[in-house]
């Protein structure tokens, strides 16, 4: 086996695994399709056996492509964790950060928070992305994300774990429906009604699908929409209800003719926690970031 592996060549790998395409993870590497199918042809032939699948529809990862992409993952972190250590010294050292979060975190009480982060940190890049607290998990374990914010109990095993908020998820309702006039209800008794989600690919969309599922109940959808406010647009106009986080609820609720109600499911309470692999291995401006989140959610 002659393998010779550089920075760029783990970058191209990890993009090419995450994005399940050849293609996609050029794009996101910056070079051509001609140029990242030469550099894998060169990595399986320094190896001695192939690194992916390839179909139609895709790639896919041998068992080795496996073992690589794991420790693809833990070099590339490392280099950030360098990149921050050595912030502190010299300048113009770029540092790269990738948080997972739910929808309310993303919407309510992260912008605030990065837009100061980033004013402080100039030399750092974000990339934030909304998935499902299991789906963030996984990220995390994984490699595939820094930093997680999950709610609810799902299981965080071998990942170290900081509370962070607590979250309330409540119903909105047109003033003239039928349940405007209650101020709590069930879960149960709003799938009874048509409800406003948000797109397929949030958070709250799968949550609020899952709760039903498990009732054994179907979520009767009207209409997607793709944010809080035209949501609560919607459910004033009659269209339908919403489930929607508390903080937004309550600031619409001033400003629409719409009733919230509080939700007497317990899950509907929900302690926010900010989960990652090990504190200890990553870059200093992100255990920067961490302080600052936990700091001022007390």
């Amino acid at each position: 086996m002659s393998l010779h592996l550089d920075l760029a060549d783990m970058r191209l790998f990890v993009n090419i695994a995450e994005s399940s395409s050849l293609t996609r993870g050029a794009e996101r590497s910056g070079i051509s399709l001609p140029a990242a199918s030469l550099r894998i042809k060169n990595i399986e032939d320094g190896i001695g056996t192939k690194l992916l699948y390839r179909a139609s529809t895709g790639v896919t990862l041998t068992p080795p492509g496996d073992t690589l992409l794991h420790h693809a993952r833990v070099v590339l972190q490392q280099i950030e964790r360098l990149k921050g250590d050595l912030q502190a010294y010299t300048d113009g050292v770029k540092g790269h950060l990738r948080i997972a979060a739910n929808t309310t975190a993303i919407t309510e009480m992260l912008p605030s928070a990065l837009s100061r982060f980033l004013a402080t940190h100039p030399d750092v890049d974000i990339e934030l992305r909304e998935r499902l607290s299991g789906d963030i998990v996984k990220a995390v374990s994984e490699g595939m994300t820094d930093i997680g914010i999950v709610a609810g109990n799902v299981l965080t095993e071998r990942l170290e774990v900081l509370p962070y908020r607590q979250d309330r998820l409540v119903i909105a309702v047109g003033a003239a429906h039928p349940l405007a006039p209650h101020s709590t209800v069930d879960y149960r008794d709003t799938l009874d009604y048509d409800f406003v989600g948000l797109p397929e690919e949030s958070a709250i969309h799968g949550f609020s699908v899952q709760a039903a599922r498990v009732l054994n109940r179907p979520l009767r959808l009207r209409i997607h929409v793709g944010n809080f406010e035209a949501m609560c647009r919607m459910v004033e106009m009659g269209v339908g209800i919403g489930m929607l986080p508390e903080l937004p609820a309550r600031r619409y609720e001033k400003q629409m003719q719409i009733r919230i109600l509080a939700l007497n499911d317990e899950w509907s309470v929900r302690n926010l926690k900010i989960c990652t692999r090990s504190l200890e291995a990553l870059p200093g401006f992100a255990r920067e970031l961490i302080t600052q989140l936990t700091n001022e959610a007390r």
